[in-house]
């Protein structure tokens, strides 16, 4: 990085306290902001949701990213927080949102938890990037698990 910018890797230093702080700024950088859609229904909310994901992921740039944060996550604690400080907790509170106001409409029960939700499908979204459902979309697999955890 510091070569492409035409300095020395002190600079780089300079602004960062590590190279997980650096790498976590540059994914920073390239992820888009949080969509928090408000239609007035949850499955149309959801299906934006599910878009802005797929808009995200499902492409080579999108897996191999995916594949470097989950592998960096898992050896550098301090990049793992930084991740889930600055890129999970955001989305993590906006799909929060999108299901407490589907809660109000009377859309989903009352006693549904949206952070064990969210973990949950965030969980099956990484495992089809690597296992891709057989005969459905991407999109279509992951609307049918959030049916079936939002009527449980």
């Amino acid at each position: 990085m510091a070569s492409r910018a035409g300095v020395g890797k002190t600079t780089i230093y300079r602004w960062y306290n590590s190279k997980e702080e650096l790498v976590a700024d540059a994914i920073e950088s390239l992820r888009q902001d949080v969509v928090l859609p408000e239609t007035g229904n949850l499955w149309k909310d959801i299906d934006a949701l599910i878009e802005s994901a797929a808009q995200i992921t499902l492409n080579p740039l999108g897996r191999q990213t995916v594949a470097s944060i989950v592998s960096t996550a898992s050896n550098h604690p301090r990049f793992a927080e930084i991740y889930w400080t600055k890129y999970l907790q955001p989305r993590r509170q906006a799909f929060s949102i999108v299901l407490e106001r589907a809660k109000k409409r009377g859309e989903i029960q009352a006693d549904i938890d949206p952070n064990l939700v969210f973990d949950t499908i965030s969980g099956i979204m990484l495992y089809t990037l690597i296992f891709p459902p057989a005969n459905e979309s991407w999109e279509t697999y992951i609307r049918r698990v959030l049916t079936f955890l939002l009527r449980s």
